[in-house]
């Protein structure tokens, strides 16, 4: 009995001083199909970004700004993967949004070149706590809005989007859409083409036909609006390679 207590008490003592580390989830079928883990669940270990605003918590990456102090924002900011660029892709992760703020995953995107640090500009799946426009295409800095949710776009030259069909109500997707609690986000990008899901509903389908713009390769980052003080949590961020095809 006295050994099992002195056991014990050790396994205690190297749990407060060794923090039980949080494992990312990917599960063993996705794992079989090619996805693999971008955040430990631990730290930013391979992410950059202001820390004043972007942080760990319980597993997930947490991104939170004031309405003053150093968390008080002046400019849209990043939290950027720097252990590689994405092209063809399909990547998962699950978020959460405090009402009235605003955040998304950039991809194929480049940090903008100014004095403002953490900006970048391009593809962003659009991600906002009160759903106004969850799952639409927007171009950081990179022509605005591309594609609203329900329609299938085709961008053309001078990035101007071009409506093929609605394919679903605007209203009836946001139905899907969960407030202030946990959505699961999908995005593919595949060739020139990219369809986002949240909750295994397709927001919206773009084509990026404008040669003389549209990119193939760039960063992947997540954002921290600026404007009302707002917190956005992440997790279980997956993300799957895929090969370019034929045109």
């Amino acid at each position: 009995m006295k050994q099992w207590l002195v056991l014990t008490g050790m396994m205690m003592m190297l749990a407060f001083c060794f923090p039980v580390l949080v494992a990312a989830q990917v599960s063993d079928e996705e794992k079989a199909e090619g996805f693999v883990s971008i955040f430990n669940g631990n730290d930013l270990s391979g992410w950059e970004g202001n820390p004043d605003i972007w942080r760990v918590q319980d597993g997930s990456i947490v991104g939170q700004t004031t309405s003053e102090g150093p968390a008080k924002l002046t400019h849209n900011t990043f939290l950027i993967w720097k252990d590689g660029n994405v092209d063809h892709f399909v990547f998962r992760a699950d978020i959460k949004l405090t009402p009235g703020g605003n955040s998304g995953f950039q991809y194929r995107s480049q940090v903008t070149p100014n004095d403002k640090p953490y900006r970048v500009n391009g593809y962003q799946a659009d991600f906002d706590g009160s759903h106004a426009h969850s799952g639409i295409l927007y171009g950081e800095g990179f022509g605005g809005i591309l594609c609203e949710r329900g329609l299938e776009t085709v961008i053309e030259a001078n990035q101007k989007p071009r409506t093929v069909r609605r394919f679903a109500e605007n209203d009836a997707l946001k139905k899907e859409l969960k407030v202030n609690d946990w959505n699961s986000y999908e995005i593919t990008a595949q060739n020139f083409t990219f369809t986002h899901k949240i909750n295994g509903q397709i927001m919206s389908i773009t084509t990026d036909n404008d040669k003389a713009h549209r990119r193939e390769s760039g960063i992947f980052a997540i954002q921290s609006h600026v404007g009302p003080p707002m917190k956005v949590e992440i997790k279980n961020l997956r993300l799957k390679r895929l090969e370019k095809t034929a045109d």
